[in-house]
């Protein structure tokens, strides 16, 4: 968690220290040094000298931030272990994005090359878009490869043997300053077409022609990316269609039910986790919303752990906690609540100018099925560019299977 020095003073006989994190800010008064708590003492120290030395360093890290979205800022090798099998090149890079307050903000992402010589016009690119892996720093997939490495390697290495070139946000907040806004629609559909710009600028192998293939939360990324990626991206870039297998839809309707002992049983590790990731993202992109005053001190306990822990850790962790034990009143007795939960994580229900594949399973238990079918149902109904398939899985089978429809639908995009 991000912790910044506001102030440190003396009045009368107390040294008062005030800090400020993601969340609030809390003040100390103490009348002697020895008084503070010894496991904070090394820690407020480098943070009052941090603060004195260079505040600029510690004023709003998205102001600092110039240049062009697409624009790279650092390049460095990406560590072998993190490579996906068969890449020929794959590299880290920093690049200029769009946060979820709309401002410019960096993000990190990684660039995969396949082995061989590029085609004519370069090699078509897949932005990928990761899932669930935590808010925390240590959870970006660039810094620890994705959450799942048995099943997201050889899922990503079966792309690359295809002919793609792989570009994989890390998404803006992820491994650098800030926190993730976690399921914001907006935001990481910028994050997702800006690493196709940053990828083409840093190497001029990859084409300008392009898709985005995402799981779970990266599902969500990549349909919401679909609405907007020709809009984006621009002139420079030739987006062709999207694939998203797990797609967290209506997501928004289940949260605002949210409320005392509702719903009154514990759900599974995964839901409950991604919920506690939304109050934590929330807390963050949309601080007037006041997220803590309806938060008993379990729900407060584990938004704050979802800053901090990836996922599986933080589902074990979880597991058996009830969400309705999160709430001290129902979460729309919040000023406007529904309304900027929907600005924040709906997903739009028309508009695409691209097909798009989208994929779900039957026993899926992390994103219920009906809720992602319903969705579709509203796609359909609205005429949009849309193919279904559902498997006979849950939430990681559907998105290994579905390569066997994945593969030749992507493939037609180039056609």
């Amino acid at each position: 968690m991000a912790l910044s020095v506001l102030a440190v003073g003396a009045g009368g006989s107390e040294i008062t220290i005030v800090v400020r994190s993601y969340r609030a800010t809390t003040e100390w008064r103490v009348r002697e040094y020895e008084e503070i708590p010894v496991a904070l003492r090394r820690r407020l120290c480098a943070l009052v000298l941090a603060a004195v030395l260079t505040p600029a360093l510690f004023a709003s890290p998205a102001s600092a931030v110039t240049g062009d979205v697409g624009d790279v800022v650092s390049v460095s090798d990406l560590p072998r272990d993190l490579w996906i099998p068969g890449a020929a090149t794959a590299e880290l890079l920093t690049y200029v994005t769009t946060d979820t307050f709309g401002k410019k903000a960096l993000s990190t992402g990684t660039v995969f090359v396949p082995p061989g010589t590029a085609p004519a016009g370069g090699w078509p690119v897949i932005s990928w878009a990761h899932g669930t892996s935590g808010l925390d720093d240590s959870c970006a997939p660039s810094k620890v490869g994705p959450a799942d490495p048995a099943r997201d390697f050889p899922y990503l290495a079966n792309w690359l043997k295809q002919g793609y070139a792989i570009v994989a946000s890390d998404y803006a907040g992820l491994g650098t300053p800030g926190l993730q806004a976690y399921l914001d629609g907006r935001s990481t559909a910028h994050n997702v077409v800006d690493m196709v710009k940053a990828g083409r600028n840093h190497d001029a192998s990859l084409s300008r022609s392009w898709v985005t293939v995402g799981q779970s939360q990266g599902a969500g990324a990549a349909i919401y990316t679909a609405r907007y990626a020709t809009e984006f991206g621009g002139p420079d870039l030739d987006y062709r269609g999207a694939v998203g297998t797990g797609t967290p839809a209506y997501i928004e309707k289940l949260v605002s039910i949210g409320g005392p002992n509702t719903p009154p049983i514990a759900l599974p590790a995964g839901l409950t986790a991604y919920v506690s990731y939304i109050l934590a993202a929330l807390r963050y992109a949309h601080p007037e919303l006041g997220v803590d005053s309806i938060l008993t001190p379990t729900g407060k306990k584990f938004a704050a752990l979802a800053e901090t822990t990836c996922v599986f850790d933080f589902e074990e962790q979880i597991e058996g906690t009830k969400v309705g034990d999160f709430f001290s009143a129902p979460v729309t007795s919040l000023p406007d609540f529904t309304s900027v939960l929907d600005d924040y994580m709906a997903m739009p229900e028309s508009g695409f100018d691209k097909p798009f594949f989208m994929g779900h399973g039957l026993l899926d238990t992390d994103v219920p099925f009906p809720t992602t079918g319903a969705y579709v149902a509203r796609l359909t109904a609205n005429g949009q560019p849309v193919t279904f398939e559902a498997y006979d899985a849950d939430h990681s089978g559907t998105f290994v299977r579905s390569q066997a429809d994945t593969v030749p639908f992507v493939k037609s995009l180039f056609g």
